[in-house]
């Protein structure tokens, strides 16, 4: 099976998400996967939607993002909202969602994190094994 992969990135914070990014694909392009595409949107929370609106073309996706907390109560609220749509999406259309949006309290702690891209294309290359 030659998978069709679609990656939702978040431009907000892009030096973040850019690298983000190369950890996914890199990853998916050691797993054999050609058929990647990509789409950008504004900011982590039009993610679940863009992935609504592609649902039918692919048959995995990965998300990517970072939200890193200011002085409201936003970033635990958006954080949240993201999680639970795309679990929610993923349910739905049965079919795996890599969640690669990244949560911290300061730019610092980013370069800790740049292989949850990695890590979210692996998740769903074992998701889409179970038949």
């Amino acid at each position: 099976m030659k998978p069709k992969i679609c990656i939702v990135i978040s431009t907000y914070n892009s030096g973040i998400t850019k690298k983000l990014l190369f950890s996914a694909k890199n990853e998916l392009k050691r797993c054999g996967v050609i058929n990647v595409r990509d789409y950008k949107v504004p900011g982590a929370f039009e993610i679940p939607v863009a992935i609504a609106r592609l649902a039918k073309k692919y048959d995995a996706f990965i998300a990517i993002g970072c939200i890193i907390k200011g002085q409201t109560a936003n970033f635990d609220l958006i954080s949240s909202a993201i999680t639970h749509a795309i679990m929610n999406l993923s349910i739905a259309s049965k079919k795996p969602i890599g969640n690669s949006i990244i949560t911290l309290f300061n730019k610092n702690q980013a370069s800790k994190r740049y292989n949850k891209g990695k890590e979210a294309a692996n998740a769903i290359m074992e998701v889409l094994k179970i038949k």
